[in-house]
């Protein structure tokens, strides 16, 4: 294992304790954007990650030891599983994701050891919902197969059948998930002239749900989504909740579009649905075990995929940065976290 690099403050004045020596301990575990890790390196004695090595959990554990955490920056590809939190030094009082998902970390063990867990709810909506729109006209459109034939140099004119794909307009958009995301990609999709449907834990207010139909089972959905966007959380329940039978309740020549977790969709059944033309095209930013996606997409011209881009925006990557420092420093002066998970 590589020694940490330990980053001074950059500007003793700006920072709350003058006493660089004083200063709680940050392990980031993966390289941020420039203005996070300046923030951090500012405020606390960082122990920074500049090559961008992905560790496993227990080399994160071993360097919070070495170093004498008392506070974790982790992010959605950190496998903080029990045995990772059990090695942790009794000094790291928070594990603070870069992330709104949870399901890297296990919730029952961190709480077991009294840690605080919190991510950063709120500032990636509308980049994840833009993502989603994206994932949906390119997969519609087939912008991938296009892009390939440029590339390719195999374009040779326009021809009044080349390429033809699914005009969205009038079209009906099937949600799964009408969480601030969900709510953010109905939004987008109206502009297109779709008609939404959605279904969710709970139906939203009137002023929320904005003419929506809402179906209390998804089941019930499926067979209306001409297009099916999915936006809940990876949980066990949840794991291969798009399978085989689900898709065959959709409409023929469906499209589907993923933004949220890799491990909520079948990749086999969908795969294989693709390759019959029972789904038309799919939109996917998110795979299961990524970035060891299935291989069996990469030769599907009508599979339009992205490498997680949803929240890859500078702005938006500074705002998850910058919450998940305030998280850390609540509770490291001893103050609730404001995004607390356990």
């Amino acid at each position: 294992m590589t020694s940490p690099a330990e980053v001074q403050p950059v500007t003793q004045s700006d920072s709350p304790v003058s006493d660089s020596s004083a200063r709680p301990v940050l392990l980031l575990t993966r390289r941020l954007p420039d203005a996070v890790e300046a923030r951090a390196s500012r405020d606390y004695r960082a122990v920074l990650n500049p090559e961008d090595r992905a560790f496993s959990g227990q080399e994160i554990a071993a360097r919070a030891a070495e170093v004498g955490a008392d506070a974790v920056l982790c992010c959605a590809g950190d496998r903080l599983d029990a045995a990772t939190i059990a090695a942790l030094p009794r000094s790291v009082r928070v594990l603070a994701t870069f992330s709104v998902g949870t399901d890297h970390i296990d919730l029952e063990a961190a709480r077991a050891r009294g840690l605080t867990v919190t991510n950063t709810p709120d500032v990636l909506t509308d980049a994840t919902a833009d993502i989603a729109l994206l994932l949906l006209l390119g997969a519609a459109r087939r912008a991938s197969e296009g892009e390939r034939m440029i590339r390719a140099n195999a374009w040779t004119g326009w021809t009044p059948t080349q390429l033809m794909g699914t005009h969205v307009g009038a079209k009906r958009l099937g949600i799964v998930g009408m969480g601030r995301i969900g709510q953010a990609v109905a939004a987008r999709a109206r502009a297109f002239g779709m008609t939404i449907h959605y279904s969710n834990r709970r139906r939203l207010a009137p002023e929320l749900e904005l003419g929506a139909t809402y179906h209390a089972d998804p089941e019930a959905m499926l067979p209306v989504c001409d297009v099916l966007s999915l936006h809940f959380p990876a949980t066990a329940e949840t794991r291969h909740w798009l399978n085989a039978e689900r898709i065959e309740r959709l409409p023929p020549g469906a499209i589907l579009i993923n933004t949220a977790r890799g491990s909520v969709v079948d990749d086999g059944a969908v795969i294989d649905a693709l390759k019959r033309g029972r789904l038309a095209a799919a939109g996917l930013d998110v795979f299961e075990n990524e970035p060891n996606l299935h291989p069996g997409y990469r030769d599907l011209p009508n599979s339009f995929l992205l490498p997680h881009l949803g929240s890859a925006t500078v702005e938006t990557r500074n705002a998850m940065g910058f919450k998940a420092l305030d998280n850390v420093d609540a509770v490291t002066a001893g103050r609730p976290a404001p995004d607390r998970v356990v």
